[in-house]
């Protein structure tokens, strides 16, 4: 069942902390892996268990897979909102824009 595909994601920290990077922009999968103390393989595992309970979306573009948000899923918008004002998770938007921001800057 899709709920409960949407709650086994959700009850890790891990996950939901990637939640929170992809929700202020796309990253791939080597972006998010530079934010956690784990590898590369494991941050795609997290990934892979989002994306099978439709809570992110991948797309590759050249050698690399963008990961972003499935905005049109209402969990994503209430976690959204809970960023907003969970203390653990404010932070985690914040870096997610300023990285948002020199990477404009530097294209």
């Amino acid at each position: 069942m899709a709920v409960d595909r949407i709650f086994d994601a959700l009850a890790s920290r891990p996950r939901r902390e990637i939640l929170a990077y992809l929700s202020a922009q796309e990253l791939t999968a080597g972006d998010l892996a530079s934010r956690f103390d784990m590898s590369a393989p494991a941050v795609s595992r997290h990934l892979s268990v989002l994306e099978s309970a439709g809570l992110v979306s991948s797309e590759r573009r050249g050698q690399y897979v963008y990961y972003q948000l499935n905005s049109h899923n209402l969990v994503n918008t209430l976690t959204g909102f809970a960023f907003e004002i969970c203390p653990n998770g404010r932070p985690l938007k914040r870096e997610s824009r300023k990285m948002r921001a020199a990477k404009k800057q530097g294209t």
